[in-house]
C-alpha cells in the first residue's frame, strides 16, 4: 500500500516531474516498466562523465552512454504520454525530462571536459539533473515493506561509490578503502584518514555527498513511514473492532425488537400489521 509520502509525489508536480495521470491504467503500467531502465541508463552516465574528464580525447563509450540515456529518457516520456492518451499534457508536465534529454545530447556532442571549463560545468549540471531524476524515480520504494529495498539500494550505492573512489583516488588502492572513503563522505563524517586529492575524485565527492543525502533521506523516510503505518494499522484495527461491536449490538437490538413485535402481534393482532415484520 502506498505511503502518504508516495501519494504526495504522485499527485503533484515535483522537481519538474509528474507521474502518468491516475485515471490512465495503461500509462501507469508503461511508466512502471520504464522506471528501472531509466535509472540504469542514467547511472551509466556517471562513469561517462569521468571518462570525458580524465582523457584529453573524446571517449566513444562516454558518448554512447550519454546518447543511450537520452534515448531511454525521451522514449520513456513519449511512450508514457502516448499510452496515457495525453501526450502533449504529459510532456508539458515533465520539463525536467526535456531539459535532461537536451543536456545529455549536448554532453555527447561537446568536446572533452578538459578543453573548457564551460563544457565541464555543463556536464556537471547534466550529472546533477540525472541524479535528481534517479532519486525521484526511486521514490516508489517508499511503501509498506519498502524498507528492505531501500537498504539494499543504499548498499548498492555504497559499493558503486567505493568502486568510483577506487578508480579515481590514488590514496585508496583497494575496494575496501574506497568504500570506507565513500561512507565517511556520504555520511559527512570526514575522519581525515582518507581524503580526495585529485580534481576528479573531488568532483566525485560532490556527487557522493548529494547521493548520500538522497539515499539517507529516503531510508530515513522509509523507516519513519514504517513506524507511522504501524500506528495507523493499530488504529484501523481498533476502529474496525468498534464498528463490528456496534453492528453486532444493532443486530441484537433488531432481533429483540422483532421478538417483541411478534409477542405483541400474538397478543393483539390488529395492532401490528404483517408488513411490519417482513
Amino acid at each position: 500500500m502506498p505511503s502518504e509520502i508516495s501519494r504526495t509525489f504522485r499527485g503533484t508536480v515535483f522537481w519538474g516531474l509528474r507521474r502518468a495521470p491516475g485515471d490512465s491504467v495503461r500509462g501507469r503500467i508503461v511508466e512502471q516498466a520504464w522506471r528501472w531502465p531509466t535509472v540504469l541508463a542514467l547511472a551509466c552516465t556517471i562513469p561517462a562523465f569521468y571518462l570525458e574528464m580524465l582523457h584529453a580525447q573524446r571517449s566513444p563509450l562516454a558518448d554512447a552512454a550519454y546518447l543511450a540515456a537520452a534515448l531511454v529518457v525521451g522514449v520513456a516520456l513519449l511512450h508514457t504520454g502516448w499510452r496515457s492518451r495525453r501526450l502533449a499534457q504529459h510532456v508539458r508536465a515533465n520539463p525536467l525530462d526535456l531539459l535532461l534529454v537536451a543536456g545529455l545530447l549536448f554532453a555527447a556532442a561537446l568536446p572533452p571536459s578538459t578543453t573548457s571549463a564551460a563544457v565541464l560545468a555543463l556536464r556537471l549540471g547534466v550529472s546533477f539533473i540525472s541524479l535528481m531524476r534517479m532519486i525521484w524515480a526511486l521514490q516508489h520504494l517508499l511503501t509498506r515493506g519498502g524498507l528492505a529495498y531501500m537498504l539494499m539500494a543504499a548498499a548498492v550505492v555504497l559499493v558503486m561509490c567505493g568502486a568510483g573512489y577506487w578508480w579515481l583516488e590514488p590514496t585508496t588502492p583497494t575496494l575496501g578503502e574506497g568504500m570506507w572513503l565513500a561512507f565517511v563522505t556520504a555520511a559527512t563524517v570526514g575522519y581525515g584518514d582518507y581524503v580526495p586529492t585529485t580534481p576528479a575524485s573531488r568532483i566525485f565527492s560532490v556527487f557522493v555527498v548529494m547521493l548520500g543525502f538522497g539515499v539517507l533521506s529516503l531510508v530515513t523516510a522509509a523507516i519513519a513511514t514504517r513506524w507511522i503505518e504501524t500506528e495507523e494499522r493499530i488504529i484501523e484495527r481498533e476502529i474496525l473492532r468498534d464498528v463490528h461491536q456496534q453492528m453486532n449490538a444493532l443486530r441484537q437490538e433488531i432481533v429483540a425488537l422483532r421478538t417483541e413485535l411478534l409477542l405483541v402481534r400474538e397478543q393483539v393482532p390488529f395492532l401490528v400489521p404483517k408488513d411490519t415484520l417482513d
